[in-house]
């Protein structure tokens, strides 16, 4: 029986968009969870590995990543198009989010991010966080996805044993780190808005969770 169900959040139950100006590649150096290091310097491998757990060094390094990009940026375009990634308003949730968090009123619920800020100023602008009990932050707890050991907090903070808990996200590499201690892992297409109309609750459906 699930008890708890993990969402990650960007790609999962939000997406950044700011401006449909904004290009599929802008907003893919900005939130993808897996890209390599390999545009950057080999200086700052070591800082792009781990720039989920401080905020000043997502910063750097993301406003490297944004430099050397074939974005054609200024130094002061990739400050201001970073600044606007941590804006609440640049977070859009898909369409089903709120059902799926509302779906789930009788379960436990936390969010699972790899992320340096905190995310719950984005919820609370969609007046989204009240189903959400436990917010698991990379950089508040010193550990990121995929290491097994955030996946356990989170189950531990919710009260339930990782058998009976589920983990929703778009991510093979990061959020599937949850199976290794034995969480039921389910992967979504990280997509436009407006192109992924339900597949948080087709997911529910899948493993049992119709309310």
């Amino acid at each position: 029986m699930i008890r708890g169900v993990l969402f990650d959040f960007s790609g999962t139950l939000f997406r950044l968009e700011p401006d449909p100006a904004w290009s599929d590649e802008l907003i893919s150096v900005l939130t993808a969870s897996t890209l390599a290091a390999d545009h950057l310097p080999a200086a700052l491998a070591d800082d792009w590995a781990r720039r989920d757990l401080d905020p000043d060094l997502h910063r750097s390094v993301y406003l490297a990543s944004l430099a050397a990009s074939d974005l054609g940026l200024s130094a002061a375009e990739a400050e201001a198009t970073y600044e606007r990634m941590l804006e609440p308003e640049s977070w859009r949730p898909y369409p089903d989010t709120g059902p799926a968090l509302e779906r789930l009123r009788d379960k436990k619920v936390a969010v699972v991010s790899n992320i340096p800020w905190d995310i719950r100023r984005v919820f609370r602008r969609y007046d989204l966080d009240g189903p959400v009990d436990e917010f698991v932050l990379s950089y508040a707890e010193g550990v990121m996805k995929p290491d097994p050991k955030i996946f356990l907090v989170a189950c531990q903070r919710l009260g339930v044993a990782p058998d009976e808990a589920l983990m929703v996200g778009d991510s093979r590499e990061a959020d599937g780190g949850a199976a290794q201690v034995g969480i039921r892992t389910a992967i979504i297409d990280h997509l436009p808005s407006d192109q992924r109309p339900d597949a948080l609750l087709s997911t529910l459906d899948e493993y049992g969770l119709t309310g």
